[in-house]
């Protein structure tokens, strides 16, 4: 006689799943903005552009992920600030296009769904999209027995952002003479963590585990706002590889960035680090944000004017930390002054 069996009993709940999705329905309608439909629940997610009144858009899309942050957070059990963090890491950057984000779609997967993990999750997503001015046009949660051990989980995202193309930000004219406004970073943001976990035990980081966690600082609204004001040439998201690697890519031929290293003040989370392990600096600086965020270059005499508007509207503390000078596109750290 053939055993019975079912999905159910072979660790998938498919109710379970289409209950937890039913009930957060509001919260997710919470994001809606100008051009997003009600479509949570179908096949697709549904946005009409025309809703924008821009004359010649283009679209700007980016996905991530949170990376080896969700072991922190599996080893502390806290889950409601890294679905933050996965909204800021696409978000901030098509921000560097000059992109407005539209709207932004996540991706849950676990061995087995639970409740209160996958609730508080959802939430940070909802919150970074509410922060970051995009609707929550839909996702996916997979539950896929024997992938993932027991309350482990991974997450993956992605936003679409619109720009009219003259106002695209594409570091064409960058030159010589501009200089470089760093942005203040929220600490660790989402990158770094596999050397994190390598330097601190776990229960250095359970009991840490407020200042690991803190979540990605979204830029989309200052910005966009700044933007109004002055003219930006060109922008950096500081993720993976630091800033040896991330401020290359915006800059034309024939310029380089030097950085003044002391004309920012280094958050505390990136003083641990360092005293805690013999580390070169340069592979600080590769790997970490090191207290700036994201970095934009503009003209001298419009970097006071946006760094007042940064501190007074936003509340974000932003620092003059290098200027473009001729050669080969680069970065280049050296001491400076605080």
């Amino acid at each position: 006689m053939a055993k019975k069996v079912s999905y159910k009993s072979a660790g998938v709940d498919i109710e379970r799943a289409n209950r937890l999705i039913a009930r957060t329905k509001s919260l997710i309608n919470t994001t809606r903005v100008k051009g997003s439909m009600d479509s949570v629940g179908g096949f697709g997610g549904f946005f009409d552009p025309g809703k924008t009144g821009l004359k010649d858009p283009l679209l700007i899309a980016a996905t991530d992920g949170v990376g080896t942050k969700l072991n922190i957070a599996q080893i502390a059990d806290k889950h409601d600030t890294v679905g933050i963090d996965l909204v800021a890491m696409s978000v901030n950057d098509i921000l560097c296009s000059g992109a407005k984000p539209l709207f932004f779609l996540d991706y849950f997967a676990c061995g087995k769904l639970e409740d209160k993990q996958w609730s508080e999750v959802i939430k940070g997503i909802v919150k970074g999209c509410r922060e970051s001015g995009c609707a929550l046009l839909g996702g996916e949660t997979a539950e896929m027995p024997g992938m993932y051990p027991k309350g482990e989980y991974d997450l993956a995202g992605f936003a679409v952002g619109l720009q009219d193309r003259k106002n695209i930000i594409d570091g064409k004219k960058i030159k010589p003479g501009d200089v470089l406004l760093g942005l203040a970073s929220s600490g660790l943001h989402s990158n770094g963590y596999s050397l994190v976990r390598k330097i601190f035990t776990k229960r250095e980081i359970k009991k840490d585990h407020k200042l690991f966690l803190k979540p990605t600082r979204i830029y989309v609204k200052p910005v966009l706002d700044v933007a109004k004001y002055v003219k930006l040439k060109g922008a950096a998201h500081i993720t993976g590889g630091g800033f040896y690697d991330n401020i290359p890519r915006m800059l034309p031929a024939n310029t380089k960035i030097v950085i003044n290293k002391g004309s920012w003040p280094i958050p505390e989370v990136f003083k641990l680090i360092s005293a805690k392990v013999d580390i070169k600096e340069g592979e600080l600086y590769r790997t970490f944000n090191m207290g700036i965020g994201m970095v934009l270059v503009l003209s001298k005499k419009d970097a006071k004017s946006a760094q007042k508007k940064l501190a007074k509207k936003h509340k974000l503390k932003s620092w003059i930390i290098g200027e473009v000078v001729k050669g080969r596109r680069s970065v280049k750290i050296v001491k400076g002054d605080k």
